[in-house]
């Protein structure tokens, strides 16, 4: 059996094998043109899938970077912000010891509150700072525009924190953007961290005493006690009782006082200086809460301006109390900013993670769907090569016809 291929169906097959050819050599300049091999799912729906899959994880990337650099803002603020604060506390603190010398008048103490009135507002100012969103910076987890409110007066109870507890918490792409300004300037110890001495305004000589400190945390009872101080035959005796239970201490009852001797009794110590008078006393409390670093200082500027019986004994026993109140909170501002630190170095960390991770996703993408110039450029020529082959070989079976053999 024979069959036979019509003039007219052989050139129809040619023309459209040429279409194609040029169809293809029109296709591979395009992907030359875009540097895309895949730039429709169909070309490649493999790789157009993980292509996708990759952009939208370099999507999420991006963000997360941009969530850190915002929280990186804010925590390069709140840093600069605890730096302030530990200048000015360390300036607080210089004035304490200056305001102590004896030789001070009424006139030299005043200039050293009004001093320290004006570093108390700028420690204010530092709390209630915000950043460059208007956010503040040591609201913990919010609550309040302003976090720091000062209610001090006759009537008040100084600074109050209206914010929230507490700071969010770091995630694996972002960090805090405000810190607990609460615990870094609210939360002093009182006193020497275990208990208060205190003098009363009743009083009208001119004993004081050192902070104290715990000798055995084993004994200590946790109860209030009371130094009496009472002229008997022209000595000046104490007697110290325990309050809570009504009792008076064993060995410290009517004893004869003595400028810079230590008492010690039920695990803890303290030394008594100066000269009390009959009818004086001490009052011993545990410290069973905290104090705040404003009303610590606003505690030193009442005692520069207190005048009365007493003063200068109520005026050393509060300074002195007040030095080692601001040397904790200084010391909580450096633990807050150390903190920042650490966190503003991993930041930088994560961001340099981040980066190199979005690096990789932007070369697996280009693996995928991108052109290989080298191979594509000989592709290209290939195609261009094979079509004028067949222009050229269509064109010389187009001009032959039978009629031109036939005689």
């Amino acid at each position: 059996m024979s069959f036979r291929i019509a003039t007219a169906n052989q050139f129809d097959r040619t023309i459209d094998q040429l279409a194609t050819r040029q169809y293809d050599l029109a296709k591979q300049q395009e992907r030359i043109s875009t540097g895309k091999r895949v730039m429709k799912a169909s070309d490649d729906p493999v790789a157009a899938t993980l292509a996708e899959s990759a952009r939208n994880r370099m999507t999420r990337v991006q963000a997360d970077l941009r969530a850190l650099d915002a929280s990186r803002t804010s925590l390069q603020q709140a840093e600069s912000g605890l730096a302030e604060s530990g200048e000015l506390i360390q300036r607080v603190r210089d004035l304490l010891v200056s305001a102590g010398n004896p030789s001070f008048a009424d006139a030299e103490r005043e200039d050293v509150a009004r001093q320290l009135e004006g570093l108390r507002e700028q420690l204010l100012a530092v709390a209630n700072r915000t950043d460059n969103n208007d956010r503040t910076l040591f609201g913990g987890l919010g609550g309040a525009p302003t976090p720091f409110v000062d209610l001090y007066g006759p009537s008040g109870t100084g600074v109050q924190f209206e914010g929230q507890r507490g700071q969010p918490a770091a995630g694996n792409g972002t960090l805090p953007q405000s810190l607990d300004g609460d615990a870094i300037w609210m939360r002093i110890p009182q006193g020497n961290g275990s208990f208060t001495l205190s003098l009363p305004t009743s009083n009208t000589g001119g004993v004081n005493t050192s902070l104290g400190q715990v000798t055995d945390a084993t004994a200590l009872t946790g109860d209030d006690y009371r130094v009496d101080f009472a002229d008997v035959g022209g000595v000046i005796q104490y007697t110290i009782t325990n309050t809570t239970t009504g009792t008076p201490v064993a060995g410290h009852a009517g004893v004869p006082y003595e400028a810079g001797k230590t008492v010690a009794f039920d695990g803890l110590s303290f030394e008594m200086n100066g000269q009390p008078a009959a009818g004086d006393r001490i009052d011993l409390a545990p410290a069973t809460g905290t104090t705040d670093i404003f009303s610590v200082v606003q505690g030193a500027i009442d005692a520069l301006r207190y005048q009365g019986a007493g003063e200068s004994a109520l005026r050393t026993q509060a300074l002195g109390r007040a030095l080692t109140e601001v040397d904790a909170g200084h010391d909580r501002v450096l633990l807050a900013r150390g903190r920042a630190g650490e966190w503003l170095n991993r930041a930088d960390s994560m961001d340099l993670l981040m980066n190199n991770r979005s690096t990789d996703l932007e070369l697996e993408e280009s693996r995928l769907v991108d052109l290989d110039m080298v191979k594509g450029i000989s592709d290209f020529k290939n195609k261009e090569l094979a079509l004028n082959a067949g222009l050229q070989a269509y064109a010389t079976v187009q001009r032959m016809s039978l009629f031109d053999y036939i005689k």
